[in-house]
């Protein structure tokens, strides 16, 4: 699959919010030194549903994703970007800053902001 089918299917989309609030749940656990069990009591469910979380067994509505990004303390946004600017910025090449021991990497070094970057330790 090329890079830019890969970015009109909704499959890699609902993937990456997957990822990204199982990142989020995973942090808040360390934070909070939880286990599996202790999270599932301070969210009110199942031993079994958190293991779903956290395998990225799930499929939610939107109410219950952003609910469960409220309960750990992170409001999740979303930006909706036209599909063709996005997949036309993602050809462009990475430009890489080492600082501080952070690794910020961005598509476009002008459009660095706090909601278009990527830090790695």
């Amino acid at each position: 699959m090329k890079r830019e089918d890969l970015l009109k299917d909704p499959v890699y989309w609902t993937s990456n919010l997957q990822t990204e609030l199982y990142r989020q749940i995973e942090s808040f656990m360390q934070k909070h030194q939880m286990n599996q069990k202790q999270l599932a009591e301070y969210l009110g469910c199942s031993k079994g549903y958190v293991s779903q979380l956290l395998s990225g067994d799930y499929d939610h509505k939107l109410s219950k994703f952003v609910a469960l990004s409220l309960a750990i303390g992170k409001i999740p946004e979303f930006n909706f970007v036209d599909v063709d600017e996005y997949i036309e910025n993602d050809k462009q090449p990475y430009t890489s800053i080492v600082s501080n021991d952070l690794f910020i990497t961005s598509p476009n070094r002008d459009q660095f902001t706090s909601d278009n970057y990527i830090i790695a330790a």
